[in-house]
């Protein structure tokens, strides 16, 4: 029992001294790893300090190295340092943004002063412009930059497709003028600036196209410069001297060819836009589009004398899908003239004059097909115009034109407000024929303001006379000037007056005509 208790005891004490000394080992342990870490943190202090002092270190009288205390140890990095000749990757960079107008990079941009263009407003730079065409045409969503503050003379240039990519801009903030001289032009040309077969097109900016035309035009009055077959209608009075044509004489470039160009011409094109330009003094028309389908025209300027011959502002031709707006045209013929194979037009909100007011027609020319439908215009303002709205068509011609609305026009001093013309001639002699172009649901609505010459004239065919025609809200009162005045004039005019016209236009028939000539296949479109 006693020699149980011993050994018992004696097993005790040994556990006891053995926790014993295993905490104290664990004491010295915890004592030795804070030594350790801070020695550790006042290494990483003073190395530090060195690699700022480029080496440097104040040192006591005895020439050691006196370290100073740290007053708290300072954390542990949080990566350990790569090994000795291990690569590393550099740190990326946000790169900056793009300086592209719309966020197109820079790439897409294609200056044409970086190409070679001078824009001093004498040297020729076709070729830069031609050279800048080629590399934008090869990437999609690109820009040509002709800048402000520039003048560039250009000669005749295509730009065109159809290989080209979609969607170019033609950023003009410039001003690119036309050559005086007749050695530019051989012996004419059609159009001085041509884009052709394009997908997506715009042209915008603040910049100016000027053709020079007063160049063109002191050598006009011939045989391809015909007048407006309207003015035979306005007769002077007998005390009254119309003031001649103050075409402008130049000694810059001599004779210029008898066949001028457009200033600015579309063919063959997909969603075209023009916007913000200006056009001014084109030779003849000042913008055409020709086989296009989608355009869009909006806050574009015509800026032309009212005398320049045949300067027509906008020429629509064989186009369909065509939206202009918000424009103001100032030129020398029609502010907007709406020529065969057009249909789908939503004309509004245009400034017109001077000029020959907005025009369907000239149609069926030299016995030819004319087609024309589905044409808005309305909400425009005339200001001296020779006419307001018309519909011009030449005896022998065939086709039809249908489902016209002019509404909202308002008209300040214009000769002729309302016109219907089948019996059109810009020469001196035209030959009688039967066949015309059929004329039908043509609306007149809101047309109000003041007429110098005639306020309506219908003069419709004898073989195809005008059907629909239809009159609501005419108000039109004389201002007298310096022309005979006349009253209203129908011929073979037929249709529905909805509300009284002042003045009054008792000349139209109500109904239809009894012996209408039926369409055949060659008047149907």
């Amino acid at each position: 029992m006693a020699c149980f208790s011993f050994k018992t005891l004696t097993f005790m004490l040994f556990i006891v001294l053995f926790l014993w000394c295993s905490d104290m080992e664990t004491c010295n342990a915890r004592r030795v790893g804070r030594h350790w870490r801070q020695r550790r943190s006042t290494a990483a202090s003073l190395s530090k300090k060195k690699g700022k002092s480029h080496g440097s270190s104040h040192h006591n009288g005895n020439g050691a190295s006196k370290p100073k205390p740290n007053k708290a140890p300072l954390p542990p990095p949080a990566s350990p340092p790569p090994a000795a000749g291990t690569k590393t990757s550099p740190i990326p960079t946000i790169p900056p943004p793009n300086k592209g107008e719309d966020n197109v990079p820079d790439s897409n941009v294609f200056n044409v002063l970086d190409f070679g263009a001078k824009g001093d407003g004498s040297t020729d730079d076709t070729k830069a412009f031609q050279a800048a065409w080629a590399s934008a045409c090869k990437v999609q969503d690109s820009t040509i930059n002709v800048p402000a503050e520039y003048v560039f003379l250009v000669g005749p240039i295509s730009f065109s497709g159809p290989y080209c990519q979609h969607n170019i801009i033609f950023q003009l903030d410039g001003k690119i003028i036309a050559p005086t001289s007749s050695s530019h032009w051989g012996s004419g040309i059609l159009q001085w600036l041509e884009f052709t077969k394009l997908v997506g097109l715009t042209i915008k900016g603040s910049g100016i196209i000027d053709g020079n035309g007063a160049v063109w035009w002191q050598n006009s009055q011939s045989d391809d410069d015909p007048l407006d077959g309207q003015s035979k209608l306005i007769v002077p009075l007998l005390n009254v001297t119309l003031p001649p044509i103050p075409y402008l004489n130049s000694s810059l470039g001599g004779k210029m060819p008898s066949i001028k160009p457009t200033a600015l011409r579309f063919y063959g094109s997909f969603n075209v836009t023009v916007t913000g330009i200006t056009i001014q003094n084109s030779p003849q028309c000042h913008l055409k589009f020709d086989n296009c389908i989608g355009v869009y025209v909006y806050n574009f300027s015509v800026s032309s004398p009212g005398d320049s011959p045949n300067t027509d502002g906008i020429h629509l031709q064989n186009s369909k899908d065509v939206l202009i707006r918000s424009s103001n045209l100032a030129c020398g013929d029609d502010c907007i003239s709406i020529q065969t194979g057009c249909t789908n037009v939503y004309i509004h909100n245009i400034n017109c004059g001077p000029g020959h007011g907005i025009s369907i027609g000239s149609l069926g020319k030299d016995n030819t097909k004319a087609c024309v439908s589905n044409i808005t215009i309305r909400d425009i303002v005339m200001h001296n115009t020779m006419n307001g709205v018309r519909i011009k068509t030449w005896q022998g011609g065939s086709g039809s034109v249908q489902g016209v609305q002019f509404s909202n026009i308002q008209v300040f001093e214009v000769q002729l407000p309302i016109v219907i013309d089948q019996y059109y001639c810009d020469k001196a002699i035209c030959r009688n024929q039967t066949s015309a172009v059929a004329l039908s649901g043509i609306n007149y609505e809101n047309i109000r303001g003041t007429y110098t010459v005639k306020p309506v004239h219908f003069a419709c065919s004898d073989n195809m006379p005008c059907t629909d025609v239809t009159l609501t809200n005419i108000q039109l009162k004389p201002q007298q000037e310096r022309y005979h005045m006349y009253n209203p004039y129908c011929w073979q005019t037929f249709g529905q007056l909805y509300t009284p016209t002042v003045p009054p236009v008792e000349c139209l028939q109500l109904g239809k005509p009894s012996s209408n000539k039926l369409q055949g296949d060659n008047d149907s479109c």
